[in-house]
C-alpha cells in the first residue's frame, strides 16, 4: 500500500506499508530506507532488517520469508532493483519507460504494473516473458498476483469506466477470463492463498464480491454499509480463505466469512417470532425488483473493528500470530496505517462481533515495551509517524517527480558486478559453487536466491 504523504509534509516518513505473501512479515518504505519485521508475535514487532539508505523507498516487497525483496525509489521511479538484503547486494536493476505504480512476485513470476502496461518476468532470471500492452489507464497500479504455484494468476482492470477483473494466466501466458464485478470501477483486488478465489470491490465501496477463479462465478456477495460510499483500501483473505478482511477510508474494517448457507448454523429457533419474520421478508423479496432483492441475500459482517483514526490509507491482513505462552498460533486482524502503527485486534472464530485492540506497535523502528495499549500513547517511541492529512495518491507524486517516458521496453543494467553474475548464472553456468540456475531450491525461504557468487 503506497502512503506517500502530501508534498512538502515534513512529519510524513511514511511512504510504503505491506505485508509479504504469507503475512510473515511486513514491510515499511520510508524517507531514508526501508526496514522489515517479523510478525510472529503478538507481544513485540522484532526488526528483521533496517537499511538506513538515504533513497526514499516508495515499494519494497519481500517474497515470502526469503531475503529476496525488490523496491522501488520515489527519486527513481521507472527503476526497479532486486536485491538481496542479507548480503547488502544488488542482484539486478530494470529501468522502464514510464514510472513503476506496483510490484507483485510469488516464486515463479515478478510483475511490474505501469500505468498501461504489465511486465511478467521470469523469476529465476528476470528476464521479461510477456508484456501486456495498452491496458486501461490504470493510475493506482491496480493488480494482484496468486501465489500458488499451480493456480499463478495475475489479475488487473480491464475497464476504467465499469469494474471488470481481467484474469491472465502467467504461466501459460494467455488470458483466461473477464469477470464482470461491478457497475463502477474498480478500487481493490486480492486473490486467496489458494489461487481459488478473488474478491473485488469498486469504488462505490458498499459491495464487495467473491468469485471463483478461473471460471468467475460469483460465489459471495457482502454488504460493507449502506449510507455511505467509501473507498477500499485494502482486502484479504485469511491462509484458510474462510474470512475476507475489507479496510477503507472510514474508522471501520470489516469481517466476512465465507460460508454458505448450509454451513451456518441457526442463529434463532425456527419457531421463534424472529424465524418467522426473517422468511416472511425473504418471500416477499422475490416479488420486489432485482437490485432490492440482491440487498436482502447480501451476507452481513461477521467481525468488525474500530480504528482510532479515519481517513487515512492502510492496509489489513489476517494472520495466525503466537500469544504470549502460547503454542498455539491464533488469527488475528493487521491492519498497517498511515499513522506510522501497526494495530493487532483480536478474532473470535466462534463468535464473531466486535474485535478489540490488543497491542500497538510503531513503525519507526523503535520497538514497543510490549504493554497493552488501549489509546495511542502521547510520545514516547511510539510516536506518529505522520498526520491525519488528506493523503496524495503516490501515483500522483509520481507525476510530479518524473515525466512520462518515451514508450519504450524496460532495459536491465550491467552496472555492477551482481548483476553480471546474475545474468551469467540465468544462462545455466556455474556459479562457483558447482551449483547451476536449475539447482535453485525456490521452495527455500532461507536460502533464496543464492544467485550473486562470483563468477571465475
Amino acid at each position: 500500500m503506497n502512503l506517500a504523504g502530501q508534498a512538502g509534509d515534513e512529519q510524513s516518513d511514511l511512504l510504503f506499508v505491506n505485508f509479504n505473501q504469507d503475512c510473515t512479515s511486513l514491510a515499511v518504505g520510508k524517507k531514508t530506507g526501508y526496514r522489515l519485521f517479523s510478525l510472529s508475535s503478538v507481544e513485540k514487532l522484532d526488526q528483521i532488517y533496517d537499511s538506513n539508505a538515504c533513497e526514499d523507498i516508495s515499494i519494497v516487497e519481500r517474497l515470502f520469508s526469503s531475503s529476496l525483496v525488490a523496491i522501488v525509489s520515489l527519486s527513481s521511479p521507472r527503476k526497479l532493483k532486486v536485491c538481496h538484503f542479507k548480503k547488502g547486494t544488488e542482484i539486478c536493476n530494470y529501468s522502464y519507460s514510464n514510472s513503476i505504480l506496483a510490484v507483485k512476485l510469488n516464486r515463479q513470476r515478478l510483475v511490474v504494473c505501469l500505468e498501461e502496461s504489465l511486465y511478467i518476468h521470469n523469476i529465476r532470471d528476470m528476464k521479461v516473458l510477456h508484456t501486456i500492452r495498452d491496458t486501461p489507464p490504470n493510475p493506482q497500479g491496480l493488480c494482484a498476483l496468486s501465489i500458488n504455484n499451480d493456480n499463478c494468476f495475475l489479475a488487473y482492470p480491464g475497464s476504467n469506466q465499469i469494474g471488470e477483473v481481467q484474469i491472465f494466466d502467467t504461466i501459460n501466458l494467455r488470458a483466461v477470463t473477464m469477470i464482470p464485478a461491478h457497475d463502477n470501477p474498480l478500487a481493490a483486488i486480492t486473490f486467496n492463498a489458494q489461487g481459488t478465489k478473488i474478491a473485488t470491490a469498486s469504488e462505490k465501496g458498499t459491495v464487495i464480491r467473491v468469485f471463483s477463479v478461473p471460471d468467475g462465478q460469483k460465489l459471495f456477495e457482502f454488504r460493507r454499509g449502506m449510507k455511505r460510499c467509501v473507498h477500499i483500501y485494502s482486502l484479504a483473505f485469511s491462509t484458510d480463505s474462510i474470512y475476507l478482511s475489507a479496510s477503507s477510508n472510514t474508522e471501520t474494517v470489516h469481517i466476512f466469512k465465507l460460508e454458505t448457507q448450509k454451513d451456518s448454523k441457526p442463529q434463532e429457533d425456527q419457531s421463534s417470532w424472529m424465524s418467522y419474520v426473517n422468511t416472511a421478508t425473504k418471500q416477499f423479496a422475490t416479488y420486489l425488483p432485482s437490485p432490492v432483492t440482491d440487498m436482502f441475500n447480501q451476507g452481513r459482517a461477521f467481525a468488525v473493528c474500530k480504528l482510532p483514526n479515519q481517513g487515512l490509507k492502510n492496509v489489513c491482513a489476517i494472520a495466525n500470530v503466537r500469544e504470549a505462552d502460547s503454542i498455539q498460533k491464533i488469527p488475528r486482524l493487521l491492519v498497517a496505517s498511515q499513522d506510522g502503527y501497526l494495530y493487532i485486534y483480536n478474532l473470535d472464530p466462534n463468535e464473531g462481533g466486535e474485535c478489540t485492540l490488543l497491542r500497538q506497535h510503531g513503525l519507526d523502528g523503535r520497538l514497543c515495551d510490549g504493554s497493552n495499549v488501549s489509546e495511542p500513547p502521547s510520545g514516547g517511541t511510539d510516536r506518529p509517524l505522520t498526520q491525519a492529512s488528506n493523503p496524495v495518491s503516490y501515483a500522483g507524486s509520481l507525476k510530479r517527480a518524473e515525466s512520462s517516458g518515451d514508450g519504450t521496453p524496460p532495459r536491465h543494467t550491467a552496472d555492477s558486478q551482481p548483476f553480471q553474475e546474475f545474468e551469467q548464472g540465468a544462462t545455466g553456468q556455474d556459479l562457483g559453487t558447482g551449483a547451476g540456475l536449475n539447482a535453485l531450491r525456490l521452495d527455500d525461504d532461507n536460502e533464496f536466491p543464492p544467485m550473486t557468487h562470483k563468477v571465475d
